[in-house]
């Protein structure tokens, strides 16, 4: 496989791998199947979801189940499923547009996302065939519910430190369980449980437990802040006899079906966090419409156009990086998959590849919610406050996202760990563009203007890589072994990172749909603009705190003058540039 920009990106190498427009997957390549998909996804949220949502909330029995096996028989639970198990086939990135616009079903979002992600994906990719054939084509319909048992009262981040046990029975034909899950959602109704834990002591494993199995039992549901109707319950085993043909995978590999699951989970959760930002934007627009003072619609007031065009510049950035991203899972797929690895292996390895994408896109998405909720909020006033309103509801239920999936400091901290671990074992080239950075620091900067469209953005982007690449090379070089104990240093990378990461595939999507005279290419213009314009404050924020943190004297001197020449912008008038986001968002009462 090349690593032209024209073929593929490996992961983690947007840093340093050069990248073109006609080479970026955007939204707006979405095909005319991919848009009915959504269309059907809509429809089905609006007709048979959001009017129940109360009944939801209040956990209606049985109406979650019944929720699910609707979606069953439209085809929304295996999608992704191959075929021979009763799944659609559909590629990755038709999934993930599946999972953003079922994100805006509340509680049913986290419902679905736990049965068809973490529920189903532990057997799909890590069962044997007979598992598989067993369990496989019922969870692609409905017909059994998935859930995912992992998280014990003193293991959550630090997932191995797990104490439920599992030892081989005298007979040689039973596992024997004992110990308690947390937190398990979809607990109250799942058939089929993917359960973690340490046989003879101390080899992570994963088994395969069914509903009603002797020994299993489940405590009362837990009364939460949001996404009310899901199914949250304790899970409990007590010499809890699972067959040694539910064994799943190898014995003490648990962690690698843990963590590679994981890795999926959390670019389905990006995906599903900007399906409720988009709803939650929408229903603010509408407000902001309809609400009146001083005679006037809120909505025409330039406090409101600011929070309006910011929530939106948000979302277009996250839509952006989870499209390209996608796209590059799906390709990587399809490049296993001519290889000749087996279907199990392709989208684990694809995903493992760009696992510090993944981890990156977890945390942008859940804030880019987060953002727009609270803004929402704040645009209804006391009325959002409210619970007669949805937007207290989207409110509620987008704080958990934070902590889903691993919390959001743990994957700022994976994603420089994994960043490092791949420069020592050189499957990513780190320090040699580091060392040319520092180089030109001590050369005279060119003034020279390249020519053509966006090319101070351009030129902006390459800078903000630098200085990545010069703060971390630098805290690498000075602290060696001891930066993993550094956390503040890796979280103010990280955010540099993510950052960059966005600006580049705004930049990316707003040239490219420039060049096709996209109808909405002025407005991905601004947005792009605007994002870059204040991401260069944030990343200097960033970058300085890390320099001082690490680094004095000349070599401090030096490194934050660097810092403000990679981070100095061209003057826009940002005013203007969201005034004529929110007045696009506002004539068409939606996000564009």
């Amino acid at each position: 496989m090349s690593d032209s920009p024209n073929n593929t990106m490996k992961g983690g190498g947007f840093l340093i791998q050069p990248s073109k427009p006609e080479y970026t997957y955007t939204p707006e390549d979405f095909s005319e199947e991919q848009q009915m998909i959504a269309q059907m996804c809509n429809e089905f949220l609006d007709k048979d979801v959001l009017p129940h949502i109360v009944a939801i909330d209040n956990k209606e029995e049985g109406l979650m189940p019944s929720l699910l096996d609707k979606a069953g028989s439209l085809g929304l639970l295996g999608a992704a499923f191959p075929e021979i198990y009763g799944g659609l086939g559909k590629d990755f990135v038709t999934a993930t547009l599946i999972n953003e616009v079922l994100g805006g079903g509340h509680s049913f979002a986290v419902a679905m996302a736990a049965h068809n992600g973490i529920g189903s994906l532990p057997i799909l990719y890590f069962g044997t065939d007979a598992q598989k054939e067993k369990y496989i084509p019922k969870l692609a319909t409905g017909e059994m519910k998935g859930s995912y048992a992992l998280t014990e009262p003193g293991s959550g981040s630090d997932a191995l430190a797990a104490k439920t046990t599992a030892l081989l029975s005298d007979d040689g034909k039973s596992y024997i369980l004992n110990g308690q899950k947390i937190w398990i959602t979809n607990a109250g109704f799942a058939d089929v449980f993917t359960v973690f834990a340490k046989l003879d002591g101390d080899k992570f494993s994963a088994f395969i437990v069914e509903k009603g199995t002797p020994g299993l039992s489940l405590g009362e549901e837990e009364h939460k802040m949001g996404i009310k109707g899901s199914s949250t319950r304790p899970v409990f085993f007590e010499d809890c006899k699972v067959p040694v043909e539910n064994l799943l995978g190898e014995v003490g590999k648990g962690h690698i079906i843990a963590f590679n699951i994981l890795n999926i989970g959390r670019l389905k959760l990006c995906a599903a966090a900007l399906g409720g930002a988009k709803r939650a934007l929408t229903m603010t627009i509408n407000y902001a419409k309809n609400r009146e003072q001083f005679k006037t619609p809120i909505a025409q007031f330039g406090a409101i156009q600011h929070k309006l065009a910011e929530m939106a510049i948000r979302v277009f950035a996250t839509e952006s990086v989870l499209y390209r991203t996608s796209d590059w899972i799906d390709k990587m797929e399809k490049h296993l998959h001519e290889n000749g690895k087996p279907g199990s292996e392709t989208l684990l390895g694809a995903a493992e590849e760009f696992a510090i994408e993944c981890a990156m896109l977890k945390v942008i998405g859940s804030e880019c919610l987060d953002f727009v909720v609270d803004e929402g909020v704040q645009v209804h006033g006391g009325n959002g406050y409210m619970d007669d309103y949805d937007i207290s509801r989207a409110y509620r239920d987008s704080r958990i996202n934070r902590i889903f999936e691993g919390t959001n400091e743990i994957n700022r901290l994976l994603t420089l760990d994994m960043y490092l671990k791949r420069a020592m074992k050189g499957r990513i080239n780190l320090m040699g563009p580091a060392l040319t950075v520092s180089k030109e620091l001590m050369s005279i900067p060119s003034f020279e203007e390249a020519e053509g469209l966006f090319v101070k953005e351009k030129k902006l982007i390459e800078n903000f890589k630098k200085a990545i690449l010069m703060v971390s090379g630098a805290a690498v070089q000075k602290l060696m072994m001891k930066i993993e104990g550094e956390q503040e240093i890796l979280m103010y990378l990280a955010d540099m990172l993510m950052d960059t990461f966005q600006a580049e595939s705004l930049l990316l999507r707003a040239l490219k749909m420039t060049v096709a005279n996209h109808p909405n290419k002025d407005i991905a213009g601004d947005a792009m603009q605007v994002f870059i314009n204040d991401a260069a404050d944030r990343i200097n924020h960033a970058g300085k705190n890390a320099i001082n943190a690490f680094s004095e004297g000349d070599e401090q001197r030096m490194m934050l003058m660097g810092l403000k020449r990679f981070t100095k912008t061209n003057s826009i008038n940002s005013k203007d540039a969201r005034r004529r986001i929110a007045n696009k968002l506002i004539a068409i009462g939606t996000y564009f």
